[in-house]
């Protein structure tokens, strides 16, 4: 078996990004105010990560159960995230950002599937950093959707039925394409996962903060990324297997 890495920093980091509501509660704000300066947490936690070298990142944007929320949140929720695609393609281009997405984006707003494209289309061929939108996502659905494209392409095998591996049907995943996360974390003290890459984060690291989404900041990123470097990842193995050990500086 080959060494598992030892890279303090993740390769793939991905983000629950919560708490904008309370935020805006606490001001005395409309809930659509902390969404809104919840962008402006994307962009400064996007431009951080380039910074320290994480490879990819993903963000956990809106969930198939947001749909439950109250109609002028969704509503804002989505012209919002039509401004971002708006004004933020030209500064990925700039920064040479790729922007991927995951979920059921099919069933988003025509708008939103047209800004998506045009978005993804123009970053496609970056590869310094990958920024991934968990958009329309569950994970539960992900795995429905997968184990469906799974069962087409075995029945349309020529080659017969092979032995089930992780491998092959991980292709099917939403992520098929990148790697799985190294560090999960969830802002605003919130300690669950809900319904984000649960097949995925397997093996991840979790770090759980209480920073609400809106004030989040390259030092919380940081933070986590310290916490992340001082465990030791066995991936099933033992210490002894993995040979000497000493987390890393902060």
């Amino acid at each position: 078996m080959d060494p598992v890495p030892k890279s303090p920093i993740p390769c793939h980091v991905g983000i629950i990004m919560d708490g904008n509501g309370r935020w805006a509660k606490q001001r005395g704000l409309p809930r659509i105010e902390g969404h809104r300066r919840g962008v402006e947490t994307v962009r400064t936690v996007t431009r951080a990560a380039r910074e320290l070298g994480i490879r990819y990142l993903t963000l956990y944007a809106f969930s198939v159960e947001n749909w439950k929320r109250p109609q002028d949140e969704v509503g804002g929720l989505m012209s919002l995230l039509d401004y971002f695609l708006k004004r933020e393609t030209a500064t990925l281009v700039r920064d040479k950002v790729r922007l991927l997405t995951i979920g059921r984006t099919a069933e988003m707003p025509e708008n939103i599937r047209n800004l998506l494209a045009k978005s993804c289309k123009a970053t496609e061929s970056f590869t310094d950093l990958t920024l991934t939108l968990a958009l329309n996502y569950g994970a539960r659905t992900e795995m429905l959707d997968a184990a469906a494209s799974y069962a087409r392409a075995v029945a349309g095998s020529a080659t017969g039925t092979p032995p089930p591996t992780w491998e092959e049907f991980r292709r099917h995943l939403y992520t098929g394409d990148i790697p799985d996360p190294d560090l999960i974390i969830r802002s605003s003290g919130e300690m669950r996962v809900s319904n984000f890459l649960l097949l995925q984060a397997a093996y991840a690291e979790f770090v759980f903060t209480p920073t609400l989404w809106p004030d989040f900041s390259k030092a919380d990123l940081e933070s986590a990324l310290a916490d992340y470097a001082g465990r030791e990842r066995r991936f099933g193995l033992t210490s002894e297997q993995l040979g000497p050990w000493k987390p890393a500086k902060a």
